[in-house]
């Protein structure tokens, strides 16, 4: 179905859907790719049933209260269906911990985040190649994803979702939709209402892939591989975006940057608009806040233009020992990053907008994922070149000096190119 740039999503379901669909998945788990062929994995025979002798898999993943309940229960579905069990573990800080446990010895099988890590985690080999191994076909997914797992020539995870961060408007607050920038930055002053607790605007700010939407709207880019002088964190049109949001933003939300703080006042009915993505809709919807996600409206002098990833589940490097361990992590995987059903639940329960191509622009998709896939066709895939690792720091520590006022745009920026220029010569 395709929408307008105007289209609105209504608020979505609750989770109690998720649990039941889950369950359906696993136990009606036939093995299929969801091209057609067979999909099933180490540990499922292509008929469907299990083989006699599990293992027992491990996976690490970093996650919402509300993300985290869905993932439990879809977890603890597929052990009870499967010959084989996941021992799933929520971890708080997921890159410094895999980077310390990964090469101990003591890290997963599989783990869950997005995938601008793939050059850098395989460069470490803390990832593996997969390909060999693997019973679902690639084609089976849209290009960008595909595209996003494979790093020269190895597949190091298998995808399951698209995400972006996008406009949402606490209907509660506000009487209407914006249908241009312009409007939405003067309703988001006209809302602002701190006295009785209440922010114009509630947004991570410190930090690159939330600000990304702007720090491109006016020509700029961050880090692009693939342009004749890569880094353009410091570049004029760059440096403009961030300009437009210390003058437009800043003003309108909580005094700390960092996300917590500013999602806590979205979370809890205090602000009239939010910039954040899908993972955030649970918890919408566990305190019955009344909202609406927008794409990007239009700009009068740039393009709004965000950070895109593809959620990966990535064969760690404890893959590579093989065994009944390893095929059983692999068959969890290749199950959900095909079940459609499951798909479809993640879809209507947090937004996650689907890279199964069997699914991708169905009509069968909840209309709340619509805004999500209008505003990742606006945007631009995260690099996962290994030098995009040395500037997710320096950008955000010059966005916190920016916000809090101790320098310029220009010179945090220009603080924030030295630095990254550092770390890339060590």
């Amino acid at each position: 179905m395709t929408m307008d740039r105007r289209s609105v999503l209504k608020r979505v379901g609750g989770l109690s859907g998720a649990v039941a669909m889950a369950g359906c998945s696993v136990q009606e788990n036939d093995g299929s790719d969801g091209s057609g062929e067979s999909g099933g994995g180490n540990g499922t025979d292509a008929d469907g049933s299990t083989e006699a002798a599990g293992g027992t898999g491990t996976a690490w993943y970093s996650l919402s209260e509300s993300e985290l309940a869905i993932r439990e229960e879809v977890i603890g579905e597929y052990n009870e269906g499967s010959a084989n069990e996941i021992d799933g573990s929520d971890i708080s800080d997921l890159q410094q911990k895999t980077r310390s446990a990964i090469p101990a010895g003591e890290g997963p099988h599989v783990f869950d985040w997005a995938h601008d890590w793939a050059g850098n985690i395989y460069e470490q080999e803390f990832v593996v190649d997969q390909s060999d191994a693997v019973s679902v076909e690639l084609d089976q997914f849209s290009e960008v994803a595909r595209n996003a797992v494979q790093y020269e020539g190895n597949l190091v995870g298998l995808p399951y979702g698209a995400e972006t961060i996008t406009p949402i408007v606490n209907t509660d607050i506000v009487d209407s939709v914006p249908e241009t920038v312009d409007e939405m930055v003067s309703m988001i002053e006209e809302y602002h209402d701190p006295d009785n607790g209440v922010y114009g605007l509630s947004y991570p700010f410190a930090d690159g892939y939330f600000t990304s939407p702007w720090l491109h709207a006016f020509g700029g880019h961050i880090f692009d591989p693939s342009a004749d002088e890569p880094l353009g964190v410091n570049h004029s049109e760059t440096v403009r975006g961030l300009e437009f949001m210390l003058d437009n933003f800043v003003p309108y939300m909580p005094n700390d940057p960092t996300y917590n703080p500013q999602a806590a006042a979205f979370n809890e009915g205090n602000a009239a608009f939010a910039i954040n993505g899908p993972w955030s809709l649970a918890t919408y919807n566990d305190n019955d806040i009344d909202y609406e996600v927008i794409s990007y409206p239009e700009m009068s002098d740039g393009t709004p233009s965000p950070y895109t990833g593809i959620q990966v589940w990535y064969f760690a490097a404890a893959m590579g020992d093989g065994g009944d361990d390893a095929a059983a992590a692999r068959d969890f995987v290749e199950w959900y990053v095909t079940n459609e059903d499951h798909l479809r639940q993640l879809a209507e329960d947090l937004g996650s907008i689907p890279v199964l191509d069997s699914l991708v622009g169905s009509s069968d998709l909840p209309e709340q994922v619509q805004a999500f896939s209008e505003s990742v066709d606006q945007g631009r895939p995260m690099p996962s070149d290994p030098r995009m690792d040395g500037v997710w720091e320096p950008v955000k520590s010059a966005l916190t000096r920016a916000f809090n006022g101790d320098q310029s745009a220009q010179a945090a920026m220009d603080d924030a190119a030295d630095q990254i220029r550092s770390n890339w010569d060590d």
